[in-house]
């Protein structure tokens, strides 16, 4: 198996190929828009390409010749894709449409994709879980180029042969994530209680209150989805994430006592494209095998022990 990670670089990718490294073949694609190569392994192959450069991606997949894609490459953002729309389409849409060219052009026998389960199910009622049978309702414009690029999955899978594993996360945590911007919030707050900064919280309803709810999933646990999607052949779409959900001061008082402080705490309106509550079902997956080991307390203790050692 030769794996190709689109966004490899990245907070997610980059730990997808770390457990590649160990069993498979691997190599990153990536513009380092946002990811970094601190936090690659040594001697892996690397393809400084954008996506969107339709014939920059031929080129990387003619070279290297991937029996299997991890398909992590995404804007993230759910606030800035409000902003802007077309942008967040042309890299997640677009750009996601020339990797599957390219994956059908050489021969890819698998495509495994980064979808969103935090975003594309629309609300969740209080005491319900989105499974995989709930029809996608976006939110955002970042929800719909996912849901759209699904869409695109099963088309290419019915039209060309090309087969795929659809992965909707949760709120994915952990060490490398990026605290700059405004996607991932345990690590946004990790680095401002690590300088003494205030954190915002964002409404659910109202100013002051909770926050909204999120189905926080530790990294380590996404990865071992992806690899039994990878290795095992999985079809069709698989939620990846606790089944749990948290409010947002829940996750910052997990942090800010995993730091022993105590935050000040700045707070905001209902942000633009936020849900008021996701939670989702994972008995789909569970029932593969696959199940969530690291629990949130546990996951808190790491994320925050590994930016304290690299920041």
């Amino acid at each position: 198996m030769r794996v190709l990670v689109t966004g490899g670089a990245g907070f997610i990718g980059s730990h997808i190929v770390y457990s590649l490294k160990n069993h498979n073949e691997a190599a990153v694609l990536d513009d380092f828009s946002s990811g970094k190569i601190d936090n690659l392994p040594e001697g892996i192959k690397i393809y400084r390409v954008d996506v969107r450069d339709r014939d920059a991606v031929f080129a990387a997949f003619a070279e290297y010749r991937p029996t299997h894609v991890s398909h992590q490459a995404a804007q993230i953002s759910v606030s800035y894709s409000v902003e802007e729309p077309a942008f967040d389409a042309s890299v997640n849409v677009l750009g996601g449409l020339n990797v599957l060219d390219a994956a059908r052009e050489f021969g890819v026998e698998r495509v495994v994709f980064a979808s969103t389960g935090g975003a594309i199910y629309g609300e969740v009622p209080e005491g319900e879980k989105a499974s995989e049978s709930w029809l996608p309702r976006p939110a955002s414009p970042y929800a719909a180029s996912k849901a759209s690029f699904e869409d695109f999955l099963e088309v290419y899978r019915q039209q060309y042969g090309l087969s795929y594993t659809i992965l909707r996360y949760g709120n994915v945590y952990g060490p490398r994530q990026d605290p700059h911007g405004e996607a991932g919030v345990v690590a946004i707050f990790t680095r401002r209680l690590l300088e003494s900064k205030p954190v915002r919280v964002y409404a659910r309803e109202k100013r002051g209150d909770e926050g909204g709810i999120r189905d926080y999933v530790y990294v380590a646990d996404v990865v071992a989805a992806n690899l039994m999607a990878l290795q095992e052949g999985l079809d069709g779409v698989y939620n990846v994430a606790s089944g749990h959900g948290r409010t947002t001061t829940e996750v910052l008082r997990a942090v800010a006592d995993s730091l022993g402080v105590e935050p000040e705490i700045e707070w905001q309106g209902v942000r633009p494209g936020d849900l008021r509550r996701s939670v989702l079902d994972v008995s789909k997956l569970r029932a593969h095998g696959w199940q969530p080991r690291v629990e949130f307390e546990e996951g808190i203790e790491k994320t925050v022990a590994w930016f304290k050692d690299n920041y």
